[in-house]
C-alpha cells in the first residue's frame, strides 16, 4: 500500500543506510518497509534547484519498454528523453532511477557491489 508522508520531502537520508538500498534492490516493486517507503518518497520528491529536474521513467511500450527521462525545472517545458537509456525490464528501470536519485540527493554513488545491474 502506498502511504504518503507529508514530511518525507524533508526526511533526512543517511547515506550509510545501505540496508535500505539493498532492500529496494531485492524488491524494487515492493512491498517495502516503513523506512524504505519514506526514503523512496524523499527520493521521488526531493529536488535540487541547481540541477535539472527529477529522473522519471517514460512508458514507450506499455508493459514492455521504458525510457529514462528528466523532468524540466520549469513546469510545461518538454521532458528530456534519454534515448540511450531504454529498458525492457521494469525492475531494471526502477533500479536505474533509484541509483540516479540516490546520487542526486545524497551526493554519493553506491558502492560497486550495489551499483551493478539487476540479474
Amino acid at each position: 500500500m502506498l502511504v504518503t508522508y507529508p514530511e518525507a520531502a524533508h526526511w533526512p537520508i543517511d547515506p550509510d543506510r545501505l540496508d535500505l538500498v539493498e532492500e529496494f534492490r531485492r524488491q524494487p516493486r515492493g512491498p517495502h518497509g516503513d523506512e524504505l517507503q519514506k526514503l523512496l518518497h524523499r527520493l521521488r520528491w526531493a529536488g535540487d534547484p541547481d540541477q535539472p529536474g527529477r529522473y522519471v521513467l517514460i512508458v514507450t511500450q506499455p508493459g514492455k519498454e521504458w525510457m529514462l527521462g528528466r523532468l524540466p525545472r520549469q513546469r510545461g517545458r518538454p521532458i528530456e528523453l534519454m534515448r540511450n537509456h531504454v529498458f525492457t525490464s521494469i525492475a531494471e528501470a526502477e533500479w536505474e532511477v533509484f541509483k540516479l536519485r540516490w546520487e542526486a540527493v545524497t551526493g554519493r554513488t553506491l558502492p560497486p557491489h550495489l551499483s551493478e545491474k539487476l540479474v
